[in-house]
C-alpha cells in the first residue's frame, strides 16, 4: 500500500510539473504578445523606387497609419492597397525595420503602349495591365497598338482582346518584352494586328517589318538587326521575317 500511495504522489507530481510548464509557456506568450502590441508602432514609413509618384502618395496608398501596431500590420493587404491605387505599380516590396519603421519598395511599369477606342487612349503596361485612360489625341509619344479592341476596358485590371484576337494578345505581350530586352522599344512606334494572319510594326521610322504570330521574337529581333546593319542609312521598305526557316526578305521602298 505504502509503495502505491508512493507513486500517486510521483504522478501527481508529474502532472503539475506539466500543468506548470504549460503555464508558463502560455505566460510568456502572452507576455511577448503585450510587449509586440504596445512597444513596436509605425513611427516612419520609407519609399524607395518611385518615379511617376510621390514618396507621400505611396504612403498614404499603404493605408497605414502612424502609430499601427508593426507586427500586426498584414504586409499583402498593404501591397494589395498600393496595387489599387497606383496601376503604375507593378512590384512591392513591404519589410520591417525594428523598431518602428516600415520599409516600401516599389517598381513601376516600363512605358506604357497605347490603345485608342470610343474617344480614349487606353495606356497598357509591356505585361498587359491598364494603368491609365487618357482622351483620344493623348497618345502622341507612346507606342501605338491597333487592329483590336480591348473588352471593357477599366484601370487597373488585365488588358482583354475581343475573342478574334485573344490568341494575339499574348504574342503581342512577348513582342514587347523581346522589344525591352533588345533595348528596341524606343525605336518601335506602332504594332498592327487587323491582320490575324501577321503582325506589322513600324521601327526607326524607316521599317514596316511584318512577323507570325507565336513566333521566337528575340530571334526575330536579332534577324531584323542583322539586316539594318546591313543596309544603307536612307534605306526603307518592308523586312518580312514570316518565313518559318528563318529566311527574311528586304523589299526596299
Amino acid at each position: 500500500m505504502a509503495r502505491r500511495r508512493h507513486s500517486n504522489r510521483r504522478r501527481r507530481r508529474g502532472s503539475f510539473s506539466f500543468l506548470y510548464k504549460v503555464l508558463s509557456m502560455l505566460l510568456i506568450c502572452a507576455v511577448i504578445v503585450v510587449a509586440l502590441t504596445l512597444f513596436f508602432r509605425v513611427n516612419l514609413i520609407t519609399v524607395d523606387g518611385e518615379q511617376r509618384y510621390t514618396e507621400d502618395e505611396v504612403r498614404e496608398a499603404t493605408q497605414v497609419a502612424m502609430g499601427d501596431n508593426l507586427f500586426l500590420l498584414n504586409k499583402y493587404a498593404v501591397a494589395n492597397n498600393i496595387l489599387s491605387a497606383l496601376p503604375y505599380v507593378e512590384e512591392i516590396r513591404i519589410n520591417r525595420k525594428l523598431p518602428d519603421t516600415l520599409v516600401v519598395e516599389v517598381r513601376e511599369c516600363g512605358e506604357p503602349l497605347a490603345i485608342v477606342q470610343e474617344g480614349y487612349a487606353w495606356l497598357i503596361s509591356p505585361v498587359g495591365k491598364i494603368v491609365d485612360q487618357k482622351t483620344a489625341g493623348e497618345e502622341e509619344g507612346y507606342l501605338l497598338v491597333d487592329g483590336c479592341q480591348l473588352l471593357a476596358p477599366t484601370v487597373g485590371t488585365p488588358m482583354a482582346l475581343a475573342t478574334e484576337y485573344a490568341s494575339q494578345q499574348q504574342s503581342l505581350l512577348d513582342l514587347i518584352a523581346a522589344l525591352e530586352g533588345a533595348n528596341m522599344i524606343g525605336q518601335t512606334t506602332a504594332i498592327h494586328l487587323g491582320d490575324l494572319s501577321v503582325m506589322t510594326m513600324d521601327y526607326g521610322d524607316r521599317f514596316r517589318v511584318e512577323m507570325p504570330y507565336s513566333a521566337d521574337y528575340p530571334r526575330k529581333l536579332r534577324a531584323l538587326q542583322a539586316v539594318i546593319d546591313n543596309l544603307e542609312t536612307n534605306q526603307t521598305g518592308v523586312v518580312q521575317l514570316t518565313w518559318d526557316n528563318g529566311e527574311v526578305h528586304f523589299i526596299e521602298d
